[in-house]
């Protein structure tokens, strides 16, 4: 099967959003020699609205929706997404139809004073950052630090650190390197330190379902091992009903035929938290996921759920 038209993949407009999307286009093409492609920039109410927290208007889904929209009324052929973005439950009609391999899923340490981590800053320092794992994560370790709000794409977020609007603050290291700034880390995080977000780092690709000849031109691309990966880590997060209002952290890692998935649930402010290891066959990698959700919300209990109300 073939196209007998450009492909067109439909994008957001952010500087890391081209980036990637570009990096993307690259690889289909590369897979499929003589492809002709068209780059449509999708305008997302998570790019207009900068100045207020995303679990404050409407959550992750903000990132995907008018691109969602746009594969529905024809006018792309696909869309790009980070996975972290994607809401673990699709519109009817739409499937992400490939997983490309997995960037580095770590967390970047920025600081404008020198400071190479969170050991270096002195109480009361600000961390700068609109996420609510980074956030509960860091208060888990360092209370004395304060939490104070950054959205705005990368470039955008370093000016305000520049600024002087925090002293710190965190960035997803793929994010970094795919934009070619990977030097403004003062350091990289272990996991250990900062659990990544579910999907941290991967990169998906929208498509409408019966779409064939789309779908055949992805399928050189696809790379199993994070797709089981990421199985592991949205079963976890479908499980806890996860959204930009709940702290979760997951990563999950393949050797072989097995795979170990680590996840992290949190109170927003960093006073309670709750962990879970799982290991198993790679191939029962979404039933370990959602295996590792529900323990997750049988320990967390009554107070889980009194923060989602």
């Amino acid at each position: 099967m073939s196209l007998s038209r450009p492909l067109r993949i439909g994008t957001r407009g952010s500087p890391m959003a081209l980036a990637q999307t570009g990096m993307v286009r690259d690889k289909i093409v590369a897979a499929n020699p003589g492809l002709e492609t068209e780059i449509v920039v999708v305008s997302t109410v998570a790019d207009r609205i900068l100045d207020r927290p995303l679990s404050e208007i409407g959550g992750k889904g903000l990132f995907t929706k008018e691109l969602e929209q746009a594969l529905f009324a024809d006018e792309v052929d696909v869309a790009v997404h980070s996975m972290k973005d994607v809401e673990t439950w699709l519109p009817d009609g739409l499937a992400i139809a490939c997983i490309l391999e997995r960037d580095d899923p770590r967390d970047a340490f920025l600081s404008a004073n020198g400071a190479d981590g969170f050991a270096d800053l002195k109480a009361g320092s600000r961390i700068g950052t609109s996420s609510l794992r980074r956030a509960a994560q860091v208060l888990m370790r360092r209370p004395d630090l304060k939490i104070v709000p950054l959205r705005g794409n990368a470039n955008t977020r370093m000016r305000k650190l520049e600024a002087g609007e925090c002293d710190a603050t965190l960035l997803a290291l793929a994010g970094l390197q795919r934009l070619g700034m990977e030097d403004v880390a003062r350091s990289v995080l272990g996991v250990d330190e900062m659990l990544p977000a579910v999907a941290q780092g991967a990169l998906g690709i929208e498509t409408r379902i019966g779409d064939d000849a789309v779908r055949a031109l992805l399928a050189p691309i696809a790379c199993a091992r994070t797709t089981t990966a990421l199985d592991a880590e949205r079963g976890l997060l479908a499980e806890l009903d996860g959204s930009c209002r709940t702290p979760i952290a997951a990563l999950a890692r393949i050797e072989g035929d097995r795979l170990t998935l680590d996840g992290l649930l949190f109170l927003p402010d960093g006073s309670r938290h709750w962990g879970v290891t799982r290991e198993g066959a790679a191939s029962d990698a979404a039933a370990i996921g959602q295996d590792a959700g529900a323990e997750l919300k049988r320990a967390a209990g009554d107070t889980y759920f009194k923060h989602l109300q």
